[in-house]
């Protein structure tokens, strides 16, 4: 009867501890960013931290980056990483980027236009506000993925 106990939860540990915890590589990440950008240098330290293999690359033709990705020129931002066959556009969010990965939707990736005040590498503000977009792989219009909003108390 121990035996089947044991059995049981080590199974059951290993299903909440996932398919990563032992050894699997981390998702690479190619970042492409201004060479004089600091904001940019945070959010690919943040990935870093998150567990991403990051390679950061500093290019002096970011718009030929975003124009050979598709990014829109609309929802373009300070920084362009890559991580599988998704593009990240701007200062997307940590849990964005693990929710896309995790969902797996079909879009080319997705943006945070600009620099909002209070994004990933861009300080921190409990009053930030903003939106993540994805950018669909065919035919459609770009819609949002995700809120952020002020955190309550």
């Amino acid at each position: 009867m121990h035996r089947r106990s044991f059995i049981a939860i080590t199974a059951s540990a290993l299903a909440f501890l996932g398919e990563g915890a032992f050894g699997a590589t981390p998702a690479k990440m190619t970042v492409y960013k201004d060479p004089n950008c600091g904001c940019c240098h945070e959010w690919s330290k943040a990935m870093a931290a998150a567990g991403f293999s990051v390679d950061t690359r500093d290019a002096d033709d970011l718009a030929a980056v975003k124009t050979r990705l598709g990014v829109p020129a609309d929802f373009e931002g300070c920084h362009t990483a890559v991580v599988e066959d998704y593009y990240l556009e701007g200062h997307v969010p940590l849990e964005a980027v693990q929710r896309l990965l995790r969902e797996r939707p079909p879009v080319r990736g997705l943006a945070v236009p600009g620099m909002p005040p209070g994004s990933l590498g861009m300080g921190e503000d409990p009053q930030a506000s903003y939106d993540v977009y994805a950018i669909p792989s065919g035919p459609g219009t770009p819609y949002v993925f995700m809120q952020v909003r002020p955190r309550k108390g």
